[in-house]
């Protein structure tokens, strides 16, 4: 008890602080005075540079002359860390204890802007062999690597008496394909080809950045390949919105079934000359008034022909049919309507006029029964 109330007032002497407060720190250091003076003075704690005599543990000198120099703190020392590294690690804090002590509570990690994200996925693609090219506009269906023929053909003789003999061509060794894919860096995430945004916070493409921040093909893209190689070309737009290009026309190439039309298809077994004098034929059987009003009415075939007859207003609806009939004697044993086109509706009654039926410059259609 002695020793520790000597070294209690030599504490105090030294650091002129408090009695509890310098009890504090011999506490802390297990009564050792000199662990206790550099704790103190490493926490901040001094007014002046301080020489402790390591000769005897009770024989300790204070400076007389008051010095500018400072011991610098803990608290300076994090301060003066490397700004990049504090970044990394996330700022600190500091909770409980006094002015002096207390528990040190390091942050979590500031998040890097997409700027720095994407500049981390160019300089992680190059450090492993990514070779920076210039952009070049292909034409839409242009493929960035040519194909090369695979099929079969013929070689030719090198003597006229030589026959060209026919070679097949070489079959892949493997089964998988090679696939290209353009990543596209956005200003807040990123796209695969023309597909739509992935964000650069979401976590479920953390894996795909970090391969390749690694310069490594992602296994989703390897995946596509089932084996083949994968061609990626990485392409800038960290200062552009994302725009979803529209997608190009691509023909049908699957198989389906040919709809007909509503009714069975005539065949016209007539000759085009026959078909001809056929229609000339039904026009000179229509007598025409040319003392009365005339139209012309267009007529829709059901085999996809189309006609044009004059009729006078008081022709009927019946002298359609027969004009019909007389075209396509094909027809004659053929059941069928006629209709209007817009509204779609049945000429039922044949025995109007062409002026009370409002058929004036009109277009029918046949559709057969």
């Amino acid at each position: 008890a002695e020793e520790r109330q000597d070294a209690l007032r030599e504490f105090v002497a030294v650091t002129g602080t408090e009695e509890d407060r310098a009890r504090f720190f011999l506490e802390s250091a297990g009564w050792d005075l000199q662990i206790a003076l550099a704790s103190f003075y490493e926490d901040g704690g001094d007014e002046d540079i301080v020489t402790i005599s390591q000769a005897t543990p009770s024989s300790v000198s204070r400076g007389t002359a008051p010095s500018d120099n400072r011991v610098t703190s803990f608290r300076d020392l994090i301060h003066d860390q490397d700004e990049e590294e504090e970044e990394e690690e996330g700022q600190r804090f500091y909770a409980g204890g006094s002015e002096r002590s207390g528990q040190q509570i390091v942050g979590p990690p500031r998040k890097k802007s997409p700027n720095e994200l994407v500049d981390d996925l160019f300089k992680g693609a190059k450090e492993h062999g990514a070779v920076s090219v210039e952009r070049v506009t292909k034409s839409p269906g242009e493929t960035s690597k040519p194909r090369p023929f695979a099929g079969g053909g013929y070689r030719l003789g090198a003597a006229p008496e030589e026959e060209s003999a026919y070679v097949a061509g070489e079959r892949r060794r493997h089964s998988g394909q090679d696939v290209h894919v353009v990543l596209k860096l956005w200003k807040t995430g990123f796209s695969l080809d023309n597909g739509d945004l992935r964000s650069y916070q979401d976590p479920s493409n953390a894996q795909f950045l970090e391969s390749i921040r690694r310069g490594e093909v992602p296994a989703e893209l390897r995946r596509l390949a089932h084996g083949g190689q994968v061609n990626l070309d990485m392409e800038d737009h960290r200062d552009e919105d994302f725009v979803k290009p529209k997608g190009a026309f691509k023909a049908f190439t699957g198989e389906g079934q040919k709809l007909g039309s509503t009714a069975p298809q005539v065949l016209n077994t007539s000759s085009p000359a026959q078909q001809a004098e056929n229609e000339a034929k039904a026009s000179s059987s229509i007598l025409i008034n040319e003392a009365e009003p005339t139209t012309n009415i267009q007529i829709r075939l059901a085999d996809g022909g189309r006609l044009v007859q004059k009729f006078n207003h008081s022709h009927r609806i019946s002298d359609i049919r027969l004009f019909i009939v007389d075209a396509r004697p094909a027809m004659a044993a053929t059941s069928f309507v006629l209709m209007t086109t817009f509204p779609n509706k049945e000429l039922a009654d044949e025995n109007q006029t062409l002026k009370e039926a409002n058929l004036l410059n009109a277009v029918i259609v046949q559709r057969l029964t």
